[in-house]
């Protein structure tokens, strides 16, 4: 009677090497995440925006906007304003647009349509608002 009739079965050291590197990745996994929960979600979200340079396009000159949180919260619903001061207008052009979130650390780009020419002009812009889930 071998040892596998008997109900004993040995692993042999791949077996062995396969599990430990299993439990390992596994340990290390969750030990990061309850480091990451625990010491990075008391900090509200803290938005960051950034203007790229204008290109023409189709219908007036496109103006491409960098959105990074840098805080340990997600935002959602993010209301990003660009604001176009020219030179000779009375009044000045304004686009926006919004994010549906926005994960801690995060970036997303998006894109502001002008009619006039943002390079003779002076452009901010800013987040107005956004929610917390």
């Amino acid at each position: 009677m071998t040892k596998r009739e008997r109900g004993k079965v040995e692993k042999n050291w791949l077996e062995w090497v396969v599990f430990g590197v299993g439990l390992l990745l596994v340990v290390s996994t969750l030990a990061y995440l309850v480091y990451d929960g625990a010491t990075s979600a008391g900090t509200p979200p803290e938005v960051e925006v950034t203007l790229g340079d204008p290109v023409e396009g189709g219908a007036g000159f496109l103006v491409p906007v960098r959105v990074v949180n840098r805080g340990g919260q997600t935002a959602e619903g993010v209301t990003v304003e660009v604001v176009l001061e020219a030179g000779g207008a009375p009044e000045p052009e304004r686009g926006e647009f919004t994010l549906a979130f926005l994960p801690r650390g995060g970036t997303r780009e998006g894109w502001v349509a002008f009619r006039t020419d943002p390079r003779a002009g002076r452009l901010t812009a800013r987040a107005l608002g956004y929610e917390k889930p």
